[in-house]
């Protein structure tokens, strides 16, 4: 079992309950580590067996571009993808960040953390 990580990926979207925020839209930061069996990929060197980190971020930046009201709902449907999407991923967690969120305080990021793993058949 190995560990892919994504960190600090920036995005620009438009979620939240505010009205304003949806108009505006704001700055996101957007963290992925996928549990996978990377042993194959390291014998033989081929993208065809890892996961791709290109088709990680894809998912996360249209799904992000995609309006919600609530980050969990961004973050589990990027899980969701993902699992659906690529079969050598055993698990998945992400951290979705609002930054500077109009919260009424001097907050610099409010983050929600999801974990989803492949469910055995």
């Amino acid at each position: 079992m190995g560990i892919i990580k994504l960190e600090n990926i920036r995005v620009y979207a438009y979620h939240g309950c505010l009205k304003e925020e949806t108009k505006i839209g704001s700055d996101y930061r957007v963290d992925i580590e996928v549990k996978a069996n990377l042993k194959k990929s390291a014998k033989t060197d081929n993208l065809k067996h890892t996961v791709d980190y290109v088709f990680i971020n894809k998912v996360i930046v249209e799904e992000m571009a995609i309006a919600s009201a609530l980050l969990e709902t961004v973050a589990k449907r990027i899980l969701n993808r993902i699992l659906k999407e690529d079969k050598l991923v055993s698990s998945a967690s992400i951290w979705v960040s609002k930054l500077n969120p109009p919260i009424g305080g001097d907050v610099e990021l409010v983050t929600i953390k999801m974990t989803e793993k492949r469910k055995k058949k």
